[in-house]
């Protein structure tokens, strides 16, 4: 009796086990800052800007980049303060390997101390696709139309406050056995995002729409048409009160293009099981 328990116990651990390392987990820390654990459980981290005032791992004294726990890679769309945030103290805790452009790699070693060993096989250029994580995860890099640029904290007289921060970027990163999700970055709508729609078959769109510096609601809403996405996903909102405000602009312009529209709280965590997203478990 106690063998066949022990037995019925074991095999509802492997079963969990084998649905657990299905799964992609997509977590938001509020802004653009984002992690994905892929279903081998490597850990993207896009953007960390991870003291942002709405995320609550931050809040009340609380160390933000404590709580974060294992990150493997560390994906920059640009160079702004906003979108680097805490990447060069994440890269030495962690050992993450930086993947961006050449030029943004480059100053953020000169300028803001991020460890140039965690640059060594994985800079990319716009256009290229990149395999990571034995092979788990390919990463495209694709186009955004903003401007970029790297706080340079060594300043001085003679030295200007920015420095070239190379092309702003966006990525694509498609997971075996998970979503394909495209991540905007900061920009404005463009026409090849139609493109981008055709040559990858996007599940997730993260689109940033807090207008006046980046996309307006109703264009990016045009945005995760344009790239075909089957689920869009809001972010860089409400961070301070130069952006919009809220998400109502860029649901209802969803509802009309037939878009399907999902808007997580900054804390949250998604899941997929392959392609599908699951449905989240209310505490």
């Amino acid at each position: 009796m106690q063998n066949r328990l022990l037995s019925s116990i074991v095999f509802l651990l492997l079963l969990a086990s084998a649905a657990l390392a299905q799964d992609t987990r997509i977590k938001w820390f509020g802004h653009a800052a984002f992690t994905i654990t892929t279903p081998q459980g490597k850990v993207l981290l896009i953007d960390p800007w991870l003291t942002n005032p709405k995320n609550p791992e931050a809040s009340d004294g609380r160390d933000a980049l404590q709580s974060l726990g294992k990150v493997d890679y560390i994906l920059l769309t640009h160079g702004h303060r906003d979108h680097v945030g805490e990447a060069a103290a994440i890269a030495k805790m962690t050992g993450a390997q930086l993947i961006a452009t050449p030029e943004l790699a480059r100053n953020l070693i000169k300028l803001a101390d991020f460890p140039e060993k965690n640059t060594s096989d994985t800079i990319m250029g716009i256009g290229g696709e990149l395999a990571i994580a034995n092979g788990e995860v390919v990463i495209a890099m694709t186009p955004a139309v903003h401007t970029s640029s790297v706080f340079n904290a060594k300043a001085g007289p003679n030295e200007p406050e920015r420095a070239y921060g190379a092309s702003p970027t966006g990525f694509v990163i498609m997971i075996k056995n998970g979503p394909t999700i495209y991540h905007t970055g900061d920009t404005a709508y463009f026409r090849d995002m139609e493109t981008i729609g055709q040559q990858y078959a996007i599940d997730v769109a993260l689109v940033g729409i807090g207008g006046r510096t980046s996309m307006e609601p109703n264009m990016a809403a045009r945005a995760a048409k344009a790239v075909g996405a089957k689920l869009a996903i809001p972010h860089h909102f409400a961070t301070d009160e130069s952006m919009t405000p809220n998400t109502a602009g860029f649901s209802a312009a969803l509802l009309t293009l037939k878009v399907p529209f999902y808007e997580m709280k900054p804390g949250e965590t998604i899941t997929f099981r392959g392609k599908k997203r699951l449905p989240v478990t209310q505490k």
